[in-house]
């Protein structure tokens, strides 16, 4: 299984980084996922669904992410997903945003990918963590990027 846990200080209110989570920006931090569309919105996000579909190169893969956990307060902004992936990979995934000041915003990505069949867990233990390492980094970066050029 791979983990990972990144943290960092985004210098912009709490709410302008809450923000690019939202359904209509999430292509601005995920520019990847081509459609976002949601299949059921469940009172308290808890157990809502979403159809994502994921392009890489030529490869594109559709798959079902669903709401494990939603906090949203004035003092901390939290979501944790789950979605399977090619039927090989289980992913989670938890953004955690925790007010500093009112003009600072602590920004947590924390992660797990789990293979689910042999290929996945063959493709976990030997694929390089430099490169998921690589991927976690830039999605923190792009936040923060993106949230700069709201301020």
């Amino acid at each position: 299984m791979l983990t990972w846990n990144r943290e960092i200080i985004i210098p912009a209110p709490i709410e302008t980084v809450w923000n690019l989570f939202q359904l209509e920006n999430i292509q601005r931090i995920m520019p990847n996922i081509v459609e976002h569309k949601p299949l059921e919105i469940k009172e308290g996000v808890v157990g809502s669904t979403y159809e994502q579909t994921y392009r890489e190169g030529k490869r594109t893969e559709t798959y079902i992410v669903t709401d494990l956990e939603h906090e949203n307060t004035d003092q901390r902004k939290h979501n944790k997903i789950e979605f399977t992936l090619a039927k090989t990979f289980k992913i989670q995934a938890a953004y955690t945003l925790i007010k500093l000041d009112e003009q600072s915003t602590r920004f947590i990505y924390t992660g797990q990918n789990e293979g689910i069949n042999l290929m996945g867990k063959v493709f976990i233990k030997l694929g390089p963590k430099k490169s998921n390492d690589k991927v976690v980094d830039g999605f923190v970066e792009l936040v923060r990027t993106e949230a700069l050029k709201d301020l």
